[in-house]
């Protein structure tokens, strides 16, 4: 496809390699950052020293932490911000954007914390529903994208068009993305495996051993579908990419800040010392308590995300949290 002018918006590790890789494929790129600070260190360092470093700023990557710059006369929008900020950073796209909406997806995973809305939601509430948009997820971590190892990723949208104009618009020899129209499983699919990756590192950080990781994976992927049909989403979508294969990495790898978590927190870590010591959004504990408030309005049993839940809310201990799911009473495996 022809080459495209870009703004990435958000400067974490995620945004940054996404960006990194727009522009190695020849894409303009901007990447805004909110904090003014953050984006003069960017500029004067070409590279993400904070997040992602070690790994140089094509020459096709411009910084700015002046949002009317990132968005004028841009091809497309990318959102790669926590989902906190997430209709935040909408809100100011809406208001920036004066004349056609570009193309425009978003790469974050999550809920909003406050409403527990899934992010296709906030965007309909912020750009309307007649706004062509798309989530891109799947399992990566940011820094093997940065340095050009091999990905695949998913891109969900009710609008064919607007799932595939991102798949070419990334596609390269290393990098590859599928389409879809599951916005509800791919959404789901993201946010809940941090919750599992979070149980899967106390797993790990009690020394409870390959078994017990393997029950926890099996049973959280139970979980993540019987949730996703409720709320609409199709199961075969989350035996995908989005589904088992982010949940698969994430479990098992300690680029993963859901998984250490975990692992931190079995070690006897407080949850303020483990958050600090990560230093980046721990996006499942966010989750999770969007999650937990979701099932007690559909009346939907989730023993790993209710035990995480109570875990990181400060009502139990590792250890209580691993006794209540083995003391569960029997039942058939559904």
């Amino acid at each position: 496809m022809n080459k495209q002018s870009i703004s990435v918006l958000g400067a974490g590790s995620w945004g940054t390699a996404l960006a990194i890789n727009l522009s190695r494929k020849g894409h303009s790129v901007c990447l805004w950052a909110h904090d003014s600070k953050h984006a003069g260190n960017l500029l004067k360092d070409k590279e993400n020293i904070q997040y992602l470093s070690g790994i140089s700023f094509p020459e096709t990557l411009s910084v700015t932490a002046d949002i009317n710059q990132a968005l004028h006369s841009v091809d497309a929008i990318l959102v790669v911000v926590p989902s906190h900020v997430f209709r935040e950073t909408l809100e100011l796209v809406a208001k920036n954007v004066l004349h056609k909406m570009p193309h425009f997806a978003w790469a974050t995973k999550g809920f909003e914390p406050k409403t527990a809305l899934m992010l296709h939601q906030v965007a309909v509430e912020v750009l309307g529903a007649k706004t062509p948009v798309s989530v891109l997820s799947g399992p990566t971590f940011a820094s093997e994208v940065a340095r050009g190892l091999p990905t695949a990723m998913v891109s969900a949208s009710v609008h064919l068009g607007e799932a595939e104009y991102w798949a070419e618009t990334f596609f390269s020899s290393s990098f590859r993305i599928y389409t879809g129209s599951d916005v509800i499983g791919v959404e789901i699919g993201g946010a809940y495996k941090n919750i599992i990756a979070i149980a899967a590192g106390i797993s790990d950080g009690l020394n409870m051993g390959a078994n017990a990781k393997a029950a926890i994976i099996s049973r959280g992927m139970a979980e993540i579908i019987r949730f996703s049909q409720k709320l609409g989403g199709n199961p075969e979508t989350l035996m995908g990419l989005a589904g088992l294969g982010d949940l698969v990495l994430t479990c098992n790898d300690n680029q993963s800040r859901n998984r250490r978590f975990g692992l931190s927190l079995a070690k006897g870590h407080s949850i303020e010392q483990v958050q600090a010591e990560i230093g980046q959004v721990v996006e499942g504990i966010k989750a999770v308590k969007a999650i937990n408030k979701l099932a007690k309005t559909l009346n939907i049993e989730l023993p790993i995300a209710k035990q995480v839940y109570k875990l990181v809310t400060g009502k139990i201990t590792t250890q209580q949290a691993v006794q209540n799911l083995l003391s569960r009473s029997l039942k058939a495996e559904k």
